[in-house]
């Protein structure tokens, strides 16, 4: 399970940095006749939200992923304070794009707000997308999962859609590292989600559109950040691509929008069911930041 663990977390820093130099590109037609078939990494184009990043290099939603990481390698377990310290240190001379959602919880921490107090109102899915780290640091403990993945989504994004997507995809993380398929994880995750809650609704609306191929039916599902449409789309190509990680990260580029919030938990699910034997070896080797990740994965493995 180790291993699948590490693939894991490898997976989804390499779907973001597949996602960087296209990100929020929202028209399919363009970004195909423009950059192909998006299925090795690029450098951003000028003018992109991202250009000056190299590629193998990670947009903000993967840097602040790789703090997560270091804080709990560092920590031995998820300690806010400490994540709270380290994020606000990242951006403190960012050389990179800095989202609403990040400005709005740096005003409020230099107002004095605790990190458990600043959180913005996004309803952004990336929020809870960061969270992969902590799958790797609470492989067998499911309760402290779930409560330090709410946690460091509410830091930054204190929406209760987000927050509740967060514990959604834990919970599916986990199961799928322990040997349930995605399609199964989800099903039975989905079975005790309260009546009344939009996941609910979000989830039958995935699942309707999972034979469809996932540039159109993201489309129609939604393309952006916002937790209604990403999570949908997040379902959708997990459903659609359940046995194939490569085809489900390049269609999720192609799909277009903000496609590395997406990317990051279909990555890491598909990882996780999979192993290493999914993830193209170009990818891992490419990725700037290989060793360092390498490093931080193996202080919480051991």
């Amino acid at each position: 399970m180790e291993s699948k663990a590490r693939a894991m977390l490898m997976a989804a820093f390499a779907a973001d940095a597949l996602a960087m130099p296209v990100h929020w590109v929202y028209d399919t037609s363009k970004l195909a006749k423009e950059f192909g078939r998006v299925d090795h990494f690029l450098e951003p184009p000028k003018g992109s939200y991202h250009f000056g990043k190299t590629s193998g290099q990670f947009t903000h939603y993967g840097d602040q992923m790789l703090v997560l990481l270091e804080s709990v390698a560092a920590c031995r377990g998820f300690h806010l304070d400490d994540f709270a310290r380290r994020w606000r240190e990242l951006f403190a001379d960012y050389r990179g794009y800095v989202d609403k959602a990040t400005k709005a919880t740096l005003e409020n921490l230099a107002r004095g707000a605790s990190p458990v107090e600043a959180g913005s109102s996004s309803n952004d899915l990336a929020g809870a997308s960061r969270m992969v780290p902590l799958v790797l640091c609470y492989q067998d403990d499911l309760d402290a999962l779930i409560e330090a993945a709410q946690l460091q989504t509410r830091m930054t994004h204190n929406h209760p859609e987000v927050i509740a997507s967060a514990k959604f995809f834990a919970q599916v993380l986990l199961m799928t590292l322990h040997g349930h398929s995605p399609s199964d994880a989800m099903e039975k995750v989905g079975a005790d989600i309260e009546m009344g809650s939009p996941l609910k609704t979000w989830l039958e609306t995935a699942r309707e559109h999972g034979p469809q191929d996932s540039v159109s039916a993201i489309a129609e599902l939604g393309q952006t950040c916002h937790a209604p449409h990403a999570f949908r789309a997040v379902v959708q190509l997990l459903i659609r691509h359940e046995g194939n990680l490569v085809e489900a990260l390049v269609e999720n580029v192609m799909a277009g929008g903000d496609s590395a919030a997406r990317g990051i938990l279909v990555a890491a699910v598909l990882a996780a069911h999979h192993g290493w034997d999914a993830i193209p070896g170009k990818w891992i080797a490419e990725l700037t930041s290989r060793d360092h990740l390498s490093m931080l994965a193996s202080a919480l493995e051991t």
